[in-house]
């Protein structure tokens, strides 16, 4: 509390600099921690600039963010690199520069993260403040705003709690005392029953097809589980269906694969019992970027690095450590 009370009033000091003439853009790579981050640094912005808006890189598809962006009335829009010229300030949440491509030549006035900082990539900005050691961004933005005695609405407090939530796996797969305190004080101000309408906007009815695959195709594989599942539309079908198999008791670990826009991609769920933020980068590291958290992980190579395309055959090879075998030809599903 103390290092945020310090940080607090470095941050007034620089909000107080601002020229109220600028115009804001500030960047995510949309999902419910980022947006909820944005809105909050956003509301921070009020009265200090001359125009704000929330520019997402990517597509969102996933049902509950779609539902969060309607309930809470998230003021998305798609970034375009044209923008770059129509804005004086920048700003970055929940991410870092390198993240992303559309990222690398915008110059940041602020980035906020709670994302590990690597030597290789430093963070440069005006105001910087990154900490890993947090469960989520939301969380350091609602510190500010509880440090700044700043009231959020009831759509920001919202969106703040469950980006807090989402980030955490309501505090089962990580989350620090702040988290926690945060947590508890936006849940006096958020809208207990949106969030909850948020949360059971699972899943789409025309994934349950892949999901009928899933369970025809799941078998074990060195403790764990995992399911090849053919052509799929979007990678959040293959996250939806990895985290529903966490449900399923006495499973260790799960492995959900398939291939999207010519990059095959393999999302990892687990108990705890095995880092399988290891197990990802041991099995595809050398074969496109790979590695997670001791519960969750994920890995992702372009189909072109895979002998003759059988990613299936060749996803389970490695999961299995063994040769490749023949499985059978990918099947398109999906929206």
């Amino acid at each position: 509390m103390a290092v945020f009370g310090k940080l607090s009033t470095r941050f007034k000091q620089w909000l107080q600099s601002l020229d109220k003439e600028d115009t804001w853009c500030i960047m995510v790579t949309a999902d419910p921690d980022a947006m909820g981050a944005a809105m909050a640094f956003k509301r921070l912005l009020s009265h200090r600039a001359q125009e704000v808006i929330i520019a997402r890189t990517n597509e969102v598809t996933r049902p509950d963010n779609l539902a969060m962006i309607r309930y809470l009335r998230v003021p998305l829009v798609p970034w375009k690199p044209e923008m770059a010229s129509e804005f004086q300030r920048f700003a970055l949440v929940d991410s870092q520069p390198h993240h992303n491509p559309a990222f690398q030549d915008i110059h940041f006035s602020l980035v906020i993260d709670h994302h590990p900082v690597t030597a290789e990539h430093p963070v440069e900005a005006e105001y910087v403040d990154i900490r890993p050691e947090f469960g989520a961004t939301s969380t350091m933005l609602a510190r500010y705003l509880q440090l700044l005695r700043i009231r959020p609405g009831r759509l920001l407090a919202t969106a703040l709690l469950y980006g807090i939530r989402t980030d955490t796996a309501a505090f089962e797969r990580s989350g620090s005392e702040q988290d926690l305190k945060a947590y508890q004080w936006l849940s006096r101000h958020a809208d207990i029953n949106l969030l909850r309408r948020i949360v059971r906007s699972e899943y789409l009815r025309e994934w349950l097809p892949l999901f009928s695959r899933a369970f025809r195709t799941l078998h074990s594989c060195r403790l764990g589980a995992q399911a090849y599942l053919g052509s799929v539309k979007s990678a959040d079908m293959l996250v939806a269906i990895a985290d529903f198999f966490t449900r399923v008791h006495g499973l260790k670990w799960v492995a959900i694969s398939g291939v999207c826009n010519g990059m095959v991609i393999v999302i990892f769920r687990g108990d705890g019992s095995r880092d399988i933020g290891k197990l990802a980068a041991s099995c595809f590291r050398d074969v496109g970027s790979a590695g997670g958290h001791r519960t969750l992980a994920r890995a992702e190579f372009p189909l072109t690095a895979v002998p003759d395309g059988k990613a299936g055959e060749f996803v389970q090879a490695r999961l299995a450590g063994r040769r490749p075998r023949c499985l059978p030809a990918p099947v398109e599903y999906g929206p």
